[in-house]
């Protein structure tokens, strides 16, 4: 079971599937932490430069700050290694929630969820990986994303262009990438190769996918978004059909 919505700017172009089935998020949860703490940035509560655990809170969104995937030793110099991190999440909610004085799940549904009428969104847990809810709202979050209503026009050109240079990393599922390119919370195509996202997506394309199977994305270019939830965890069945899938969304053909 699954769901497939593929959007542009002002509305829904194509669905397939259990669009209004509550699905598990994992790491696309991520972007909705990030879009918390740019509105937190645009309203001057928290610096991207702020010092927060062993890195600033630009390091944290673009998985540079040395820290592992989840608990241990801080792995790397700030800034040196792409090193994706649940944890460096993790220290950024706790860091923004200390600055703008509520729990970030409750600051990403008084600034993001609710304005944006995500009604069927729920992240209760942590902000790296909790988040549950459906496509259609999960959608109407990424033409947000095509032109942005909730965040300024520089933070969202920051968030979503290279940070920290063409740092190697591993990208999960995918190997090691020697442009592991990231923005600030997003995951950036670039030229990496394998993807999850076909050959045909603009360098400039972002988004993010999760280990529930799930993904998110949003081509600038193409100014074209789109989604998939599914009640399988990824595996290699995903990293097959995810390709030929998005190049299908991309080019508005039947999936």
């Amino acid at each position: 079971m699954d769901a497939v919505i593929l959007s542009s700017v002002d509305k829904v172009i194509k669905t397939r599937g259990q669009i209004a089935q509550d699905f598990p998020f994992a790491s696309v949860t991520k972007l909705f932490a990030t879009y918390a703490t740019l509105v937190a940035v645009d309203r001057h509560l928290v610096s991207l430069d702020d010092e927060a655990g062993p890195a600033t809170v630009r390091h944290l969104l673009g998985h540079a700050s040395g820290l592992p995937l989840n608990d241990g030793a801080t792995l790397a110099e700030p800034g040196t290694r792409r090193i994706y991190s649940n944890k460096g999440i993790e220290v950024l909610g706790d860091h923004v929630a200390g600055r703008v004085g509520m729990e970030f799940q409750e600051w990403i549904e008084e600034t993001v969820l609710e304005p944006l009428g995500l009604s069927s969104i729920l992240i209760e847990g942590t902000p790296a990986h909790s988040g549950v809810g459906n496509a259609e709202d999960l959608a109407a979050f990424s033409r947000e994303l095509l032109a942005p209503t909730l965040v300024s026009q520089e933070s969202y050109e920051e968030a979503t262009s290279l940070s920290f240079g063409e740092l190697t990393g591993v990208l999960p599922g995918y190997g090691r990438q020697k442009n592991n390119a990231w923005g600030l919370g997003f995951e950036i195509r670039a030229d990496k190769s394998p993807h999850w996202l076909a050959e045909s997506f603009s360098p400039r394309a972002f988004g993010h996918f999760g280990q529930s199977g799930s993904f998110l994305w949003v081509d600038p270019d193409a100014q074209l978004a789109g989604v998939y939830l599914g009640d399988e965890n990824f595996g290699q069945k995903h990293i097959d059909m995810w390709p030929g899938l998005t190049e299908k969304m991309r080019a508005g053909e039947d999936f």
